[in-house]
């Protein structure tokens, strides 16, 4: 693996099933019973600090499972345990050619190779989707020769801007440090990346997310519209931050299936419109 050395030893699993300590960076498969062509790559966040996989991507990749998608779940590195910071970056790049280099084998037709990021996971993802002109890291073999663009990326309550006022972010503080310049800020926010080429992207978020706040999704669907790129945004009234999936009853319930909706009628994931 590039990016240094980090941490030795089992991976810190807690009992909300929120990882840390990562030293082997993976993807855990979920295949469907019929895989219907599409994969998508799913990314927790966390802050760059640990890995929300219980509440994040366990549960979305159990529901893009039931549709026929195969989801791929990344266990990413972490910046502050000793590797390079743009290792969750090399990562990224690297799980999205593994996929297509093993596309035949799980049936997947690797032009349908989607990424889906909660949070920081959704930095992640959006990094993924719009640098995917840089490289990361020296290629390792010949599957770096594939491409690690995704096809489409759905970006879920996501930290995107590392430029203030919006940078009060673990996000930010992990990943370039408590003091960076202007210009650091500008090169790892991903809507100030965006061009022409950027895949189609959905956007969701809550109006009172205290996190995150909701200007990183309007900046980012402004960027996509003034470039051309297909998108769909929902800001949602209530719902706050972390919400994974949704729980019944909320507004931000119903992003599943907005996401959905918009993959079947763009062809990302086959299906009919109700």
């Amino acid at each position: 693996m590039p990016g240094g050395n980090g941490p030795t030893g089992p991976e810190h699993v807690s009992a909300k099933g929120s990882v840390t300590n990562v030293s082997h960076p993976r993807m855990n498969v979920y295949r469907p019973r019929k895989a219907n062509g599409t994969a998508v790559l799913v990314i927790s966040g966390g802050g760059y600090r640990h890995i929300e996989l219980g509440s994040e991507s366990g549960p979305a990749c159990r529901w893009l499972q039931s549709l026929g998608v195969t989801a791929f779940e990344l266990v990413y590195r972490l910046p502050g345990e000793g590797w390079v910071r743009t290792a969750p970056l090399q990562d990224g790049q690297r799980a999205m050619r593994v996929i297509r280099t093993a596309a035949a084998s799980f049936g997947i037709d690797a032009q349908r190779v989607g990424v889906l990021g909660f949070s920081a996971g959704g930095h992640l993802a959006g990094m993924t989707a719009v640098t995917s002109h840089i490289d990361r890291y020296a290629p390792i073999d010949t599957t770096d020769t594939l491409s690690s663009k995704p096809n489409f990326a759905g970006l879920i309550y996501p930290v995107l801007s590392l430029v203030p006022p919006f940078d009060n972010t673990e996000t930010r503080r992990q990943l370039i440090g408590e003091h960076p310049s202007l210009a650091e800020a500008i090169e790892f926010s991903v809507d100030r990346q965006v061009t022409a080429t950027s895949p189609p992207t959905f956007l969701a978020q809550a109006k009172d997310d205290p996190v995150s706040p909701v200007d990183n999704s309007l900046m980012m669907f402004n960027a996509l519209r003034k470039n051309d790129v297909l998108a769909e945004m929902h800001i949602f009234q209530a719902g706050g931050h972390g919400w994974g999936m949704g729980q019944p009853g909320s507004l931000v319930h119903a992003w599943p299936a907005l996401f959905e909706t918009w993959a079947v009628y763009n062809k990302l994931i086959p299906g009919v419109l109700a």
